[in-house]
């Protein structure tokens, strides 16, 4: 049984033992054979209620099952014998004699003769060995402490004699945790819903007429209570002691301590408890990977729908010769156009697939023969060859492993250059070593071998120490897979007997054995996400390709259309957590992993082996497959093409005599469209760091014929759309501006640490229910106008505090600060669930892990950085590389880094696994221009996850964030005001770029060409005294944006419907 299904039914048991449905909470324990519940047994024996107690056993274990099982029912019958003799019953015994005790005659003819002897005698007493028995009360009780040491050591009932500790009442918990989101989703929620069934999700019925100026509830004082429990609600898990404590708020409110169905608008006015449940529901519930909400986001996917075959590297990009047939092949985790192949002739190449470069050639060499053993050595001398069987990246792309057919593995360091250094050199197996895999218990990175020699071995990364070594398997092992789940770090291996095996990092021997489907020589992998594994094997020909229920080690889903005469071992590879390809029959075969009928069959220009190597970039966008002229050919999307393209023009790039890679060339360069003039800063009289005098380059760009492109001009309110967003303004101003997720509000937070929340609502000129500047808003705050979202504040004045803030990718949740304590707030509820973080230092920026949504990345004014466990309270690790206070964060999925930026310019990539710095840099100032010793340094990345925008006061530029190379950067040619903000549009083809005189420029981001200028005069009314702070844009409109100004209000401005869009690309736009 799955580890969910068995915690359900223990829930379910406690509601019944709670409710004292006693016959039906035995019944469901021995059905379910969950839990043996010993003091039932007990009283069973005790009452001689024998027929009973053996259906109560039969629910965990056959008569017949094991020693221990067999002895547990001969001992039962026995006494009932020995009781119905005692009683004089001869009928009864001689009925349980025949028909319950003659099925263990066979295993002890004698035993069973001289029980039927007892049948003769008076008094069974008689008999010697059964002169001790007592009377019926003590006979029972020496039978049920007979009976419980041999149910302790039948392996059946193993895990089963415990009851799991669980809070009172847990299954009614979650059921009204339920009930309170539903009513939360409703999109019109009654102030007291009245629940009347749990057969069909809750729905508040739709009001005849809403009042659009009228959001919030009128709320009852007191919450509805729909499933009373039997004692106090349980609180949430609460560590004994937090790194950084957070604290709980509590209402004054006294009454309603019990209640658990709540009105969720209702939740802060309840006693402690149950701001204890609370925030354990919110803050550690939601906050987990993948507790999604219906509620899609720009650039979140959404399922299988989103995919088709379409989506499959199909055409063929390029073919690399590798000199010798190919046998095993890795992209790199991050730099995912870097190629590792080996081979089996023993050479190993890395190639950058875009520029089609081998960057490297490592041939089989052993490094020190002195201390290779004399087998090895002799093995050498007669033969100095080896294949690499098998080549694989380490989880962060710094390593890299090579497993060869002569004992010896090789790990090799990688920093992203030419020079490859060695780093161990392992005799790790007698033979051949078949396969590595690198893992990462513990937070300590170690390699996982097996060979020839029938043994997994476990080796530390750093030393070369061998930690453990796995020995069961009779066959030698083939392949394995290691692997990490609900915090188990475990490996499976699979030997060429076709035996699966499985191990925990310890010395306690094997933790299961299976049976690969056909006894075949099998490979393991997991989906994407690490949720579902599969296998691939093939035996005398015949292959099988499957999914596991790892739960059960049983074969979950069996795909058909693989060959029956596979010639060597079919390959295989998963991607995009959809997609299964083999390669088998001189073609690579692809299954959608809910299908079992293959999807689609690619060719690649045919020429491929019999059972070609088939290997998937990380993205699922590049394609590697063998090829039979011992070469490699890399397929590709239309995603692939664009990421080859740019590693290739970048490469070109570093050819060209002064070039500075993108926008080197005539084609780009748009991106120095500047004379020398006068810095902002210098103005301001601040320290400045002044580059070498040179003039900067100049543009000229031109379109078809003698006619000169223009940059289009917005002067005009008629030319474009602007809806202020009302509110009632205080003498602020916006130091923050974001929108929500879903596209239909915008979020500011004010430089007096209020937060405000504009909503639009589905209504006829809106009926997407989208931002737009086409119709006004609702400011959303409840009714009572008390309870806003306000952040803690320090001693210090508000306005000279940094705020920040960051919101979950489900709008649900935010985490904001005002130089205070952080507090993380309910969107719905506008309620603050809990606080945490107290300065000193201030936080200055936040940002949500882009896959763990309870992890937040917090910048500090000390200069450090914190990655923060919001649903454990408790700091992940501690990043420090800056001198200054942290001004932005950004991570990136794609390349798995976090990049920060500093307000002294300072740019620096961590990497996600083990965060430590891979570089860093100072913001590179174009000639000509000087920048301020302190400024806000903002960094976003581009849809693609690796281009990254960096916003500064004097210009803007683009980084490649893999070694943060330089790509472009723009500046004003006339700039004598800074630049207050920066952003990319939705869909990253434009940049919004706002200025201090009120100008908003709107720039194409493929080249940071300047296609269109906004002046204020369109967008703003005539108030000279007020301009951009911040500029947001909206996640799937490409043409809105927001700004947030120096007075305190906001504005959303859109093109007009005649101008459709912000003026036209430049020439050499893509």
């Amino acid at each position: 049984m799955a580890t969910l299904e068995k915690d359900l039914v223990f829930l379910i048991l406690q509601y019944l033992d709670e409710e004292k449905h006693k016959e039906t909470f035995h019944r469901l324990e021995s059905e379910s054979g969950c839990y043996f519940n010993m003091r039932y047994f007990k009283e069973l024996v005790t009452n001689g209620e024998w027929d009973e107690t053996e259906k109560y056993l039969l629910g965990f274990t056959k008569i017949d099952s094991n020693e221990q099982s067999m002895k547990i029912f001969f001992e039962i019958r026995k006494h009932k014998y020995l009781e119905a003799l005692d009683k004089r019953d001869d009928a009864k015994a001689v009925n349980t004699l025949r028909k319950d005790l003659r099925m263990f005659a066979p295993f002890s003819e004698d035993l069973f003769k001289e029980m039927t002897l007892l049948l003769s005698l008076d008094d069974f007493r008689e008999n010697p060995k059964l002169s001790t028995h007592g009377d019926t009360t003590s006979a029972r009780g020496a039978l049920f402490r007979d009976l419980k040491k041999l149910i302790k050591v039948n392996p059946l009932f193993r895990d089963k004699l415990d009851f799991p500790t669980i809070k009172t009442s847990r299954l009614r918990t979650l059921i009204n945790q339920s009930l309170n989101w539903q009513h939360q989703l409703c999109k019109n929620p009654k102030p007291n819903p009245g629940f009347k069934t749990l057969f069909v999700d809750h729905i508040c019925k739709q009001p005849s007429a809403v009042s659009a100026a009228s959001p919030a509830i009128n709320q009852p004082d007191i919450a509805a209570e729909v499933l009373p429990p039997h004692g106090p609600a349980p609180g949430a898990i609460i560590p004994a002691a937090p790194v950084a404590p957070v604290k709980r708020r509590r209402s004054a409110s006294s009454g309603a301590g019990c209640l658990l169905i709540l009105n969720p608008l209702r939740a802060y006015e309840i006693s402690f408890p149950l701001i204890q449940v609370f925030f354990h529901i919110f803050v550690m519930g939601f906050f987990q990977v993948g507790n999604t909400l219906p509620v899609p986001y720009s650039g979140q996917p959404h399922g299988h729908n989103t995919l088709s075959p379409d989506d499959l590297p199909k055409v063929v990009a390029t073919t690399l010769s590798q000199g010798s047939r190919v046998t095993s092949m890795d992209f790199h985790p991050v730099q995912q156009i870097l190629l590792l192949v080996g081979t089996v002739g023993g050479a190993v190449f890395l190639w950058d697939v875009g520029a089609r470069k081998k960057i490297s050639k490592k041939g089989f060499d052993v490094w020190k023969l002195e201390a290779c053993s004399k087998e090895l050595q002799a093995s050498l001398y007669a033969d100095e060859t080896a294949s690499a069987n098998h080549v694989a990246w380490s989880p962060d792309g710094t390593l890299f492993g090579v497993a060869y057919s002569k004992n010896i593995v090789h790990i090799y360091s990688f920093d992203g250059g030419n020079d490859i250094p060695n780093h161990l050199e392992i005799e790790a197996h007698t033979g051949s070593v078949n396969h590595l895999a690198f893992s990462y218990p513990n937070e300590q990175l170690f390699v996982v071998t097996c060979g020839d020699d029938r043994l997994v071995k476990v080796w530390d990364v750093a030393t070369g120490a061998i930690r453990f070594t796995f020995e069961g398997h009779e066959a030698p092992v083939f392949s394995i897979c290691p692997h990490q789940k609900e915090n188990i770090q475990f490996v499976f291996s699979a030997a060429t007997d076709g035996k699966i095996k499985t191990w925990l990092y310890d010395e306690l021997g094997e933790r299961g054995t299976y049976d690969a489907p056909g006894n075949s020589l099998t490979r393991m992998a997991y989906s994407s996400d690490g949720t579902r594994l599969f296998s691939c094997g093939t035996n005398e020909g015949e292959s099988f390709l499957v999914e596991w229920d790892e739960t059960e080690g049983s074969i979950k889903r069996t795909y058909q259309g693989l060959g029956l005469r596979a010639v060597g071992i079919v390959q295989f590879d998963t991607t995009k957590n959809r997609f299964l390809a083999t390669g088998d029959e001189s073609t690579i075969k692809i299954w959608d992993m809910d299908n079992t009928n293959p999807l689609t069959t690619i060719h690649a220009d045919g020429g491929l082996p019999a059972s070609p190597c088939v290997r998937f970039n990380k993205e699922g966008t590049l394609l590697a497959v063998s090829t039979s002229e011992h070469g490699v050919r890399i397929l590709a999307t239309n995603e692939g093409f664009r990421l080859l393209r740019t590693a290739e023009n970048r490469w070109l790039a570093r050819k060209v005599p002064g070039g500075v890679g993108f926008g080197s060339s005539s084609a780009n360069a748009g991106i120095t469209m500047a004379d020398q003039s006068n810095s902002f800063a210098a103005m301001k009289k601040n320290e400045v760091r002044s580059l070498a005098d040179g003039k900067p380059r100049t543009s000229k760009v031109s379109g078809e014929g003698s006619t000169s492109w223009k940059v289009t001009e917005i002067t005009e309110p008629s030319q474009c759309y602007s809806l202020r967003l009302s509110d009632n303004v205080t003498d602020t101003k916006v130091s923050r501006l974001i929108y929500t997720n879903s596209g239909s509000g915008v979020l500011a937070l004010a430089s007096n640490a209020e937060h405000k929340l504009w909503k639009w609502q589905n209504s006829d000129p809106n009926l997407d229910g989208k931002a737009t500047a086409n119709a006004h808003p609702v400011l959303w705050k409840p009714k009572s106008g008390i309870m806003m979202m306000m952040n803690e504040t320090s001693d210090k004045n508000p306005e000279e505090a940094i705020p920040c803030l960051a919101l979950s990718k489900n709008d649900c949740y935010l985490v904001s600060a005002s130089g205070g304590e952080i507090s993380v707030f309910n969107m719905l509820t506008f309620k603050c669930m809990a606080t945490c973080v107290p300065p000193p230092p201030a936080s200055t920026f936040l940002a949500f892990h882009p896959s763990e949504n309870n992890i937040i990345g917090i910048g500090f004014e000390d200069s450090s950085i914190k990655i923060y466990n919001l649903r454990n309270d408790e700091v992940r690790a501690i990043l420090k590389g800056h001198k200054n206070r942290i001004t932005g964060l950004a991570f990136s999925r794609a390349l798995d880094v976090l990049v920060s930026s500093s307000a002294d310019s300072q740019l620096c990539v961590w990497g996600m696994f083990r965060w430590k710095k891979r570089c860093s840099k100072y913001l590179q100032v174009p000639q000509g221009r000087s920048t301020p010793a302190v400024s806000n340094t903002q960094v976003q990345f581009h849809q693609n996850g690796i281009h990254l925008l960096v916003v500064n006061e004097t210009h803007i530029a683009i980084y490649d964030a893999q070694k943060l190379d330089l790509l472009n950067n723009w500046f004003r040619l006339e700039a004598i005001t800074p630049i207050t903000s920066g952003t990319y549009s939705g869909d990253s083809q434009s940049i919004f770029v706002s200025f201090e005189d009120g100008t908003v420029d709107v720039l194409t981001a493929s080249n940071l060409r300047l296609r269109c200028r906004i002046n204020p005069t369109a967008y703003l009314p005539s108030n000279p005294r007020s301009y951009p702070l911040v500029i947001a844009a909206h996640p799937s409109e490409s043409n809105q944006f927001a700004v947030g100004l120096s007075n305190g209000h906001v504005y959303v401005v859109e093109p007009s419907e005649t101008e459709g869009r912000w003026g036209t690309s430049p020439p050499g736009s893509t």
